[in-house]
């Protein structure tokens, strides 16, 4: 049904879990996996590196990827109704998207570099295997993505954070 995964090195999702362990916990995707479990989910993740300024997504945008991030800064912005714009920081060890990813609405906001980051994306498709394969480990990343979008909806200025 589904083409087989390229295999990911062990080594490769390292540098995510060590910004995980130390993220701030306001923001922090708080995913307890073994390592079985971290190399399982290795294989649906793609490695994505930003350049400084870099724009990942713009608002409006019809796409569901969702990202985790592993080093760097991004920076969220938002125009209101009067033409202000707004702006969250996301950092190492938390994720952006999930908004959208959840929803299946369009970005409510446009994300960029503010310096050189690396990420590990996860698109539609590759979440539909996941859950399919491995619905456990998929029920966990959702559990811990829910728990981000929570955590920043109850707190006003984190709330535009939710792509």
């Amino acid at each position: 049904m589904f083409p087989p995964l390229p295999a990911v090195a062990k080594t490769d999702l390292q540098g995510l879990l060590a910004a995980l362990a130390h993220a701030p916990p306001e923001d922090r995707l708080e995913l307890n996996l073994s390592a079985l479990q971290w190399d399982t989910l290795a294989a649906y993740l793609q490695p994505l590196a930003l350049a400084s300024a870099e724009v990942l997504f713009h608002k409006d945008v019809l796409d569901r990827t969702l990202y985790l991030v592993e080093s760097g800064t991004l920076s969220v912005h938002l125009e209101d109704d009067k033409g202000r714009l707004r702006l969250a920081m996301v950092g190492a060890g938390s994720v952006v998207g999930e908004g959208a990813f959840f929803s299946h609405q369009p970005r409510s906001a446009t994300v960029q570099a503010n310096n050189a980051c690396q990420l590990w994306a996860l698109n539609p498709l590759r979440f539909a295997e996941l859950a399919n394969r491995q619905p456990a480990l998929a029920l966990a990343l959702s559990l811990a993505l829910g728990s981000v979008m929570a955590r920043r909806m109850r707190q006003r200025r984190r709330r535009v954070a939710s792509t």
